[in-house]
């Protein structure tokens, strides 16, 4: 059964306990995750990851089926599910499992998907897709935060922010975070503030360094991080900047395959990319095939998830895959 993202109240009333949420808005999806299950859910949430289940598939059902009285609540989420994950589906539709809520996040689900049409027909099932965020609704995102604080801003500020958030609304929702605590004693906001507050989306370093390792520029990939220290928080910044960075390039191939004029396919990308970054673009596509962005994709995916894991050696896991994918 479909369920639209803007539908999503509609999931409180619903005893479904299976949901499906795919697509590449991990902003939305994960807004919708914390408004409807985790916000004021008492029991048990476990997340895991679509390797992990397989990969102890059944110890993961037994674990489903032998809860005791005593058990809390439980919501489970498995992320970056593909069509594997049907084999769970199926043994969870035949058995009669209390008490646990799972959702699978996927990326993107074409029409063909077996996973995605499985959700769409059952109707013990919930499918909800998340497409990608226009300027439009992160402007409208960003009027009703200022709205809400009875702030008057110019247009020329909204869409300030929004070039900042790189047409991401997890980056918005971080820019906004920011502007919020500087609000807070204070009753008006001026372009120079927002200018200030929101640099860190646009940082040079961060910027420049995800720049330059689509365009395979290693001399300038070790000047970088030669002269910055970068965090933790630093590394997950990258790592979501490089994520973002390469499915823009990765539309550009699948449009490139068809349209042979590179520049042209640039000028009239959407979201619109900023004038100074289009020369920088047009190199990266020249030095990578779809196959090849596709697998980076994926390896970035891989490699975020073993960032958060290794807290500690974050920086090296970073830099060797950064190095690595310049190569």
């Amino acid at each position: 059964m479909i369920i639209k993202a803007y539908e999503h109240q509609k999931i409180k009333k619903l005893k479904n306990k299976i949901f499906l949420f795919y697509g590449e808005n991990d902003g939305y999806k994960n807004q919708v995750i914390k408004d409807v299950f985790i916000e004021n859910f008492k029991g048990n949430i476990e997340r895991f990851d679509e390797t992990e289940v397989l990969n102890s598939f059944e110890n993961f059902v037994s674990s489903l089926r032998n809860k005791s009285f005593f058990d809390e609540l439980k919501l489970i989420l498995i992320s970056r599910v593909s069509e594997k994950i049907i084999k769970l589906i199926n043994e969870l539709l035949s058995k009669e499992i209390n008490d646990v809520t799972i959702i699978l996040n996927a990326d993107i689900l074409e029409k063909k998907s077996k996973l995605r049409s499985l959700f769409e027909k059952e109707e013990s099932l919930i499918c909800t897709p998340f497409y990608k965020d226009d300027n439009r609704t992160l402007s409208q995102l960003a009027n009703n935060f200022f709205r809400n604080k009875k702030i008057s801003v110019s247009q020329e500020i909204i869409n300030l922010i929004i070039e900042r958030s790189s047409g991401d609304r997890i980056n918005l929702n971080n820019e906004l975070n920011k502007i919020s605590l500087f609000l807070l004693d204070k009753e008006k906001i001026s372009i120079e503030d927002v200018i200030k507050l929101t640099n860190l989306a646009e940082n040079y370093s961060i910027s420049e360094l995800v720049d330059s390792c689509l365009s395979k520029n290693i001399k300038k990939i070790n000047k970088i991080f030669n002269e910055n220290i970068f965090s933790v928080e630093d590394c997950i910044l990258i790592i979501r900047t490089l994520l973002i960075k390469s499915k823009r390039l990765l539309e550009i191939k699948k449009i490139h395959s068809s349209n042979k004029n590179i520049e042209e396919i640039i000028k009239n990308y959407r979201p619109s990319i900023f004038w100074k970054d289009k020369e920088i673009v047009k190199t990266q596509a020249s030095k990578w095939t779809l196959k090849e962005t596709e697998k980076l994709i994926f390896k970035i995916n891989d490699i975020e998830l073993l960032i958060k894991k290794n807290y500690y050696n974050s920086l090296n896991i970073l830099s060797d895959f950064v190095l690595n994918t310049a190569k």
